[in-house]
Order: structure tokens, then C-alpha cells, then sequence
């Protein structure tokens, strides 16, 4: 493993098999569906291993699938969204999503015996909903990892991700950004993404 057990907490998984004996069980809500399969996808990454660009291609599907990129990224850039172009938009959704692709092929690298319990229990906020999980790793404390889902296109997907059910992904990011987009505009902020996807996320 390349990342610390905090940060690649979010995204690993183990969940329980539950044994149904009745029709009318409650099927499992297809939130918990999107997260079980990004944590599939990831063991897949690091069970397969190989090259950064390798891992990178069998993971970008599953990100296309799971993750609201589009979202994810206006959020993070945040009120200066509404002033940029389509075109830095578009650019900035695409650089985004080649940065995440990259931040995960990086630090997804191997396989150590890890594994994600995914909570039943899916909360409502709203018109999202929230997924807890709890990464245990060997001869490490377990982590807590929570996931804020939207509804799109009639799927759910991730719209952020909280480290230790507080830290905020998008939070973080959008502070990051705000600095760039003060100093470089929106072009800026796609070389920069670009930058970070070029080491790696």
C-alpha cells in the first residue's frame, strides 16, 4: 500500500454477506450498491497491480460509474462556477477527472489484507444519502469513511467523501483550488490539476 490507512480509507471493501430466507426481504438500497462497487473495483486495482497507467485503466470505468465528477468538481470550485466559460468547465471536469483517475491508480498500488465493513443502515440528508464504512486493516486501527451520495441520471453517486466522518474531501479541495483560481483563473486550475494528476493525484 502507497497511502496511509487514513487516506485510503475511503475506498476498500469487505461487506457482509447477508443471507436472505424471505421474497420479501428489503433489497440493499443502491447507494450502498455505488460504494460496494467502487471498493470492489479498488481491491481489483491492488490485487492486479502493475504500472500506475495500468491500474489507472481498470479503475477509470468504475470512477465513470460511481463517482459524480461533474458535480464533485463544481463543488469544489464552488461560486466561480457559475462565471466560466462552457468551455473551462468542460476542460475543468475533464482535468478533474484525469487527476482522481491518477490519485487512486497511485495509491491503490497493492493489496495488504485490507478490508471495508459497509453499513446497513443508510442515512438520508436530505435529498442525498450518506453511507458509513469502517476500513480494518491489519495491525491498524479501524477508520471511519463516510460517503455523501446524489441521485443522477437516475443512479446514485459519490459527491463527496469524508475521512474519519469529518474531513470533507470536497471541502479540502475547494480550498486548494480557491487560491489558484484567485491567482491563474480557471485555466490555471486545469494546468494545476493536471499537474497533480502528472504525480499522481
Amino acid at each position: 500500500m502507497h497511502l496511509s490507512t487514513s487516506l485510503r480509507a475511503a475506498l476498500l471493501l469487505a461487506s457482509p454477506i447477508v443471507m436472505v430466507a424471505s421474497a420479501h426481504a428489503q433489497a440493499v438500497d443502491p447507494a450502498r450498491t455505488t460504494v460496494e462497487t467502487l471498493n470492489e473495483g479498488l481491491v481489483s486495482i491492488m490485487k492486479a497491480g502493475g504500472s500506475p497507467q495500468r491500474r489507472g485503466a481498470m479503475i477509470a470505468p468504475v470512477l465513470d460509474r460511481t463517482f459524480d465528477l461533474a458535480m464533485m468538481t463544481r463543488l469544489s470550485v464552488g461560486p466561480s462556477w457559475t462565471t466560466m466559460t462552457p468551455a473551462d468547465q468542460t476542460g475543468l471536469v475533464a482535468a478533474f477527472r484525469r487527476m482522481t483517475i491518477a490519485q487512486y491508480a497511485r495509491n491503490f498500488d497493492h493489496f495488504g489484507g485490507e478490508r471495508f465493513n459497509v453499513d446497513p443502515q443508510v442515512q438520508e440528508r436530505g435529498g442525498d444519502k450518506l453511507v458509513r464504512t469502517t476500513l480494518v486493516a491489519p495491525r491498524e486501527q479501524p477508520v471511519a469513511i463516510s460517503y455523501r451520495l446524489r441521485q443522477s441520471g437516475g443512479s446514485w453517486k459519490i459527491v463527496d467523501v469524508f475521512y474519519k466522518n469529518a474531513i470533507s474531501q470536497i471541502a479540502t479541495r475547494r480550498s486548494d483550488f480557491a487560491s489558484v483560481l484567485q491567482r491563474q483563473g480557471a485555466r490555471g486550475l486545469i494546468s494545476h490539476l493536471d499537474s497533480l494528476a502528472a504525480k499522481g493525484g
